[in-house]
């Protein structure tokens, strides 16, 4: 199965946005899934309260920290992923994404899980 639709899978049987995206990558991050699962608890739901960063971005940004980091900022690939994820959904707010304040949805949570993921694969974990 691809990681994006596992992510997905994973949306649907217990984890939040930013926890599915997390989880998909478990083993290519090396951290078990209960950690994983721990570190994005807060994260779904646009940090709770749909006025935050969409879930599926912060797990994606997070994969990132945990791929990558080596003592030096990962500012611009965290841009770059911020950017991706953007041009792809169309916003990167949650309340913008589900159109909380127009009515016009411009991303479903599943579609969101899925290009996070898909991102991911492409941006962090396909350079290895």
């Amino acid at each position: 199965m691809e990681k994006k639709e596992y992510a997905v899978e994973l949306k649907h049987n217990g984890c939040n946005c930013a926890q599915a995206v997390l989880c998909a990558f478990a083993e290519e991050s090396g951290f078990p899934v209960e950690t994983l699962k721990q570190v994005g608890a807060a994260f779904g739901g646009g940090m709770g309260c749909m006025e935050g960063t969409c879930g599926a971005l912060c797990g994606a940004e997070m994969l990132l920290g945990l791929a990558r980091y080596s003592g030096k900022p990962l500012g611009r690939d965290a841009a770059a992923l911020h950017k991706a994820f953007a041009n792809t959904c169309g916003a990167t707010l949650c309340k913008d994404l589900k159109g909380r304040d127009t009515g016009v949805v411009l991303c479903s949570c599943d579609d969101c899980v899925r290009n996070a993921a898909a991102l991911a694969e492409e941006m962090i974990f396909s350079n290895r």
